[in-house]
């Protein structure tokens, strides 16, 4: 079972910050080999969204208002660390951060920056690739929105 929170940046204890920027290394800078600038001074405006299964950190979002990333609100750094994957908490963590757009929002209209060969899983979750690949840090990446 996980359990999610969200909070803003103020709201995070330090070792939360920890914990959410060491998965957020793990995955996209040692696992997927990619070097790139991660803290990119975007944390602070967004809200964060933990996932937490028996005390550890397993799942990770953020989100932002429309304008802050994208003109739509949209959803970021969507990670679920590597030996949970197989639990599908990836669905979970989407359905509860676009429920943080709508409650803290008011917003329907999301716009992400999906790996492209993540398409599936966010089709499954009603997002639609509008336009082409392109390369993101050296990763093919696709703009998706889901509008309502």
């Amino acid at each position: 079972m996980i359990l999610f929170s969200v909070k803003t940046y103020n709201e995070l204890s330090k070792k939360e910050l920890y914990n959410l920027l060491r998965l957020r290394a793990e995955v996209f800078i040692v696992e997927q080999d990619c070097v790139y600038q991660d803290i990119d001074n975007k944390d602070e405006k967004a809200l964060h969204v933990l996932g937490y299964k028996e005390g550890e950190l397993i799942a990770y979002a953020r989100v932002f208002k429309p304008t802050d990333y994208f003109e739509y609100a949209s959803i970021g750094r969507v990670i679920v660390s590597k030996n949970e994957r197989h639990n599908k908490y990836g669905y979970d963590l989407m359905i509860t951060s676009i429920k943080a757009i709508k409650t803290q929002f008011n917003e329907k209209n999301i716009a992400i920056s999906a790996q492209e060969y993540l398409q599936n899983f966010y089709n499954n979750l009603n997002f639609i690739k509008k336009g082409k690949a392109y390369l993101e840090d050296g990763i093919s990446h696709i703009y998706m929105e889901k509008t309502e």
